[in-house]
């Protein structure tokens, strides 16, 4: 199966699981997203490749990332993204092009950080309220990312998120420097 298949059926999936969840009817996505009914169904059906505007509105309509409703494959609570499974979602002859390296849901403010790890150090963070999500890309060396006791190994140009309501660690296990970026995402207090 090519990328292409592979997004068109994760497409059509998780469209059809979101409308669901939210109790949405055909009519009521169509109408939300400013899309035809048709175009719902043949998406639905995955007979069609939709233009990045219309993933867009679908997933604006349903409330969820492009990343959400892009997804191959639902995963646990650390997903690493490897480089080269990267979604390239644009490009022109010309050599311009954008890459979805990785994303989640999230329902609350969002901060970016850069960080730079020397060899051997590493930084502890107690957990975050419950939802809190951190998204990182790790630009050079090769991050020792522990959640929850755990060690995932995130090496240069891959990515990963996580929840973050749990004990984790960025360290540097490397000889040479660690240098990535950080989003976090801490949810609404109600």
């Amino acid at each position: 199966m090519s990328d292409l298949d592979l997004l068109t059926q994760s497409l059509a999936r998780n469209v059809r699981h979101w409308r669901t969840e939210r109790g949405f009817t055909l009519d009521t996505l169509a109408s939300r997203a400013g899309v035809s009914r048709g175009m719902v169904i043949q998406i639905e059906q995955a007979r069609t490749n939709p233009s990045i505007g219309t993933v867009v509105k679908i997933g604006d309509a349903l409330g969820v990332s492009i990343t959400t409703l892009l997804d191959y494959e639902q995963g646990p609570e650390v997903r690493v993204v490897p480089g080269d499974q990267a979604v390239r979602l644009w490009s022109t002859e010309g050599g311009s092009h954008n890459r979805l390296l990785v994303g989640a849901e999230a329902p609350g403010p969002f901060e970016m950080w850069e960080w730079r790890l020397a060899p051997g150090e590493g930084s502890p963070s107690d957990p975050h309220p419950q939802g809190t999500v951190e998204l990182l890309h790790v630009t050079s060396g090769e991050l020792a990312l522990v959640v929850d006791g755990v060690v995932h190994r995130v090496p240069a140009g891959s990515s990963a998120t996580f929840e973050a309501s749990v004990s984790h660690e960025y360290r540097n296990d490397g000889t040479e420097p660690v240098e990535m970026m950080l989003a976090v995402s801490v949810p609404f207090e109600r």
